[in-house]
Protein backbone atom coordinates (compact mmCIF):
# COMPACT_ATOMS: atom_id res chain seq x y z
CA UNK A 1 0.00 0.00 0.00
CA UNK A 2 3.13 2.64 0.66
CA UNK A 3 4.46 2.10 -2.59
CA UNK A 4 1.29 2.98 -4.55
CA UNK A 5 0.95 5.98 -2.24
CA UNK A 6 4.17 7.10 -3.18
CA UNK A 7 3.24 6.06 -6.80
CA UNK A 8 0.02 8.43 -6.38
CA UNK A 9 1.97 11.09 -4.96
CA UNK A 10 5.08 11.34 -7.60
CA UNK A 11 1.83 11.13 -9.89
CA UNK A 12 0.03 14.12 -7.62
CA UNK A 13 3.44 16.06 -8.27
CA UNK A 14 3.64 15.80 -11.65
CA UNK A 15 0.37 16.39 -12.87
CA UNK A 16 0.76 20.53 -11.93
CA UNK A 17 4.09 20.61 -13.16
CA UNK A 18 2.99 19.30 -16.67
CA UNK A 19 -0.08 20.78 -17.00
CA UNK A 20 1.68 24.32 -16.29
CA UNK A 21 4.46 24.19 -18.11
CA UNK A 22 2.36 22.88 -21.48
CA UNK A 23 -0.14 25.82 -20.61
CA UNK A 24 3.28 28.23 -20.88
CA UNK A 25 4.69 27.08 -23.34
CA UNK A 26 1.64 27.39 -25.56
CA UNK A 27 0.79 30.63 -24.79
CA UNK A 28 4.28 31.54 -25.68
CA UNK A 29 3.96 29.92 -29.09
CA UNK A 30 0.86 31.92 -29.65
CA UNK A 31 2.09 35.32 -29.42
CA UNK A 32 -1.67 36.67 -29.94
CA UNK A 33 -3.40 34.24 -26.83
CA UNK A 34 -4.86 37.51 -24.64
CA UNK A 35 -5.71 36.66 -20.52
CA UNK A 36 -8.73 38.95 -20.83
CA UNK A 37 -9.98 37.88 -24.31
CA UNK A 38 -8.92 34.29 -24.54
CA UNK A 39 -10.31 30.94 -22.90
CA UNK A 40 -7.21 28.48 -21.60
CA UNK A 41 -8.90 26.30 -24.07
CA UNK A 42 -8.36 28.55 -27.13
CA UNK A 43 -4.81 27.07 -27.57
CA UNK A 44 -6.18 23.77 -28.15
CA UNK A 45 -7.49 25.10 -31.63
CA UNK A 46 -4.59 26.79 -32.91
CA UNK A 47 -2.97 25.07 -35.47
CA UNK A 48 0.15 23.28 -35.25
CA UNK A 49 2.49 22.70 -32.61
CA UNK A 50 0.21 25.12 -30.19
CA UNK A 51 -2.65 22.86 -29.73
CA UNK A 52 -0.98 19.62 -29.92
CA UNK A 53 0.82 20.38 -26.66
CA UNK A 54 -1.61 21.90 -25.19
CA UNK A 55 -4.07 18.80 -25.93
CA UNK A 56 -1.38 16.49 -25.23
CA UNK A 57 -0.71 17.87 -21.98
CA UNK A 58 -3.86 18.27 -20.23
CA UNK A 59 -4.45 14.62 -21.29
CA UNK A 60 -1.06 13.58 -19.64
CA UNK A 61 -1.83 15.93 -16.64
CA UNK A 62 -5.42 13.91 -16.44
CA UNK A 63 -4.25 10.79 -16.05
CA UNK A 64 -1.17 11.97 -13.75
CA UNK A 65 -4.06 13.64 -11.40
CA UNK A 66 -6.39 10.32 -11.50
CA UNK A 67 -2.98 8.25 -10.81
CA UNK A 68 -3.27 10.82 -7.87
CA UNK A 69 -6.56 10.38 -6.76
CA UNK A 70 -6.78 6.70 -7.21
CA UNK A 71 -3.53 5.33 -5.37
CA UNK A 72 -2.13 8.17 -3.45
CA UNK A 73 -5.47 10.48 -2.01
CA UNK A 74 -7.78 7.73 -2.15
CA UNK A 75 -5.49 6.15 0.84
CA UNK A 76 -4.26 9.31 2.43
CA UNK A 77 -7.95 11.20 3.18
CA UNK A 78 -9.34 7.82 4.72
CA UNK A 79 -12.67 7.30 5.69
CA UNK A 80 -15.91 7.16 4.25
CA UNK A 81 -15.67 10.63 2.94
CA UNK A 82 -11.87 10.77 2.11
CA UNK A 83 -13.48 7.84 -0.24
CA UNK A 84 -16.33 10.39 -1.20
CA UNK A 85 -13.91 13.63 -2.11
CA UNK A 86 -10.97 11.22 -3.87
CA UNK A 87 -13.85 10.23 -6.18
CA UNK A 88 -14.76 13.77 -6.83
CA UNK A 89 -11.08 14.94 -7.46
CA UNK A 90 -11.36 11.79 -10.28
CA UNK A 91 -13.79 12.68 -12.15
CA UNK A 92 -12.47 16.30 -12.22
CA UNK A 93 -8.96 14.24 -13.58
CA UNK A 94 -11.16 12.59 -15.86
CA UNK A 95 -12.61 15.49 -17.24
CA UNK A 96 -9.62 17.10 -17.51
CA UNK A 97 -8.88 14.68 -20.21
CA UNK A 98 -11.95 15.21 -21.85
CA UNK A 99 -11.13 18.78 -22.19
CA UNK A 100 -7.78 17.85 -24.31
CA UNK A 101 -9.93 14.73 -26.37
CA UNK A 102 -12.70 17.08 -26.93
CA UNK A 103 -11.23 20.10 -27.48
CA UNK A 104 -13.45 23.41 -28.54
CA UNK A 105 -14.52 22.00 -31.55
CA UNK A 106 -16.42 19.57 -30.27
CA UNK A 107 -19.29 21.59 -28.94
CA UNK A 108 -20.69 21.26 -26.78
CA UNK A 109 -18.83 18.79 -25.41
CA UNK A 110 -16.37 20.85 -24.55
CA UNK A 111 -18.32 23.15 -22.47
CA UNK A 112 -19.75 20.21 -20.31
CA UNK A 113 -16.40 18.64 -19.59
CA UNK A 114 -14.92 22.18 -18.49
CA UNK A 115 -17.62 22.72 -16.34
CA UNK A 116 -17.30 19.44 -14.98
CA UNK A 117 -13.92 19.52 -14.41
CA UNK A 118 -14.35 23.38 -12.83
CA UNK A 119 -17.17 22.27 -10.50
CA UNK A 120 -15.93 18.67 -9.15
CA UNK A 121 -12.56 20.22 -8.55
CA UNK A 122 -13.92 22.86 -5.93
CA UNK A 123 -16.37 20.28 -4.50
CA UNK A 124 -13.75 17.55 -3.98
CA UNK A 125 -11.55 19.87 -2.09
CA UNK A 126 -14.98 20.71 0.43
CA UNK A 127 -15.35 17.26 0.97
CA UNK A 128 -11.60 16.52 1.37
CA UNK A 129 -11.75 19.31 4.01
CA UNK A 130 -14.43 17.96 6.13
CA UNK A 131 -12.88 14.17 5.72
CA UNK A 132 -9.34 16.13 6.91
CA UNK A 133 -10.97 17.90 10.08
CA UNK A 134 -13.11 14.90 10.97
CA UNK A 135 -9.33 12.76 10.91
CA UNK A 136 -8.06 15.58 12.86
CA UNK A 137 -5.46 16.90 10.02
CA UNK A 138 -6.59 20.59 10.73
CA UNK A 139 -3.81 22.41 9.01
CA UNK A 140 -4.41 20.40 5.84
CA UNK A 141 -7.95 20.90 6.32
CA UNK A 142 -7.76 24.63 6.62
CA UNK A 143 -5.64 24.73 3.65
CA UNK A 144 -7.95 22.84 1.37
CA UNK A 145 -10.53 24.80 2.52
CA UNK A 146 -8.78 27.45 1.58
CA UNK A 147 -7.82 26.27 -2.21
CA UNK A 148 -11.36 24.74 -2.60
CA UNK A 149 -12.42 28.87 -1.78
CA UNK A 150 -9.96 30.27 -4.23
CA UNK A 151 -10.91 27.56 -7.19
CA UNK A 152 -14.54 28.82 -6.79
CA UNK A 153 -14.59 32.30 -5.63
CA UNK A 154 -13.29 33.21 -9.71
CA UNK A 155 -16.34 31.41 -11.19
CA UNK A 156 -18.87 32.83 -8.53
CA UNK A 157 -17.65 36.40 -9.69
CA UNK A 158 -17.18 35.63 -13.26
CA UNK A 159 -20.86 34.58 -13.56
CA UNK A 160 -21.69 37.65 -10.95
CA UNK A 161 -20.31 40.54 -11.99
CA UNK A 162 -18.28 39.50 -15.10
CA UNK A 163 -14.88 40.88 -14.71
CA UNK A 164 -13.39 39.48 -17.67
CA UNK A 165 -14.85 39.39 -21.01
CA UNK A 166 -13.54 35.69 -21.34
CA UNK A 167 -12.69 33.17 -18.82
CA UNK A 168 -8.50 32.28 -19.09
CA UNK A 169 -7.98 34.52 -16.00
CA UNK A 170 -10.64 32.62 -13.90
CA UNK A 171 -9.91 29.24 -15.64
CA UNK A 172 -5.98 30.08 -14.63
CA UNK A 173 -6.48 30.71 -10.86
CA UNK A 174 -8.94 27.76 -10.05
CA UNK A 175 -6.92 25.56 -11.98
CA UNK A 176 -3.37 26.94 -10.54
CA UNK A 177 -5.65 26.67 -6.73
CA UNK A 178 -5.72 22.80 -7.28
CA UNK A 179 -2.43 22.43 -8.97
CA UNK A 180 -0.82 24.01 -5.57
CA UNK A 181 -3.32 22.14 -3.27
CA UNK A 182 -1.98 18.58 -5.50
CA UNK A 183 1.63 19.56 -4.87
CA UNK A 184 0.83 20.17 -1.00
CA UNK A 185 -0.93 17.31 -0.73
CA UNK A 186 1.50 14.91 -2.24
CA UNK A 187 4.45 16.51 -0.89
CA UNK A 188 2.77 15.14 2.73
CA UNK A 189 2.02 11.79 1.28
CA UNK A 190 5.66 11.34 0.27
CA UNK A 191 7.14 12.57 3.95
CA UNK A 192 4.46 10.36 5.88
CA UNK A 193 5.92 7.28 3.71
Amino acid sequence: MVKLERIGAVAGIAAPVVAIACIFLTIFTYRAFSWTNNALSDLGVIEGLTSVVFNIGLVLAGVLSFVFASLGLFSFAGGRLGKVGSAFFAVSSLALVCIGVFNETFSPTHYLVSVIFFVSAPVALFILTCAFYRSHSRGTATFTVGVGVAAAIPWILEFIIKYVPNVAIPEAISGFAVAAWALFVSSKILKKN
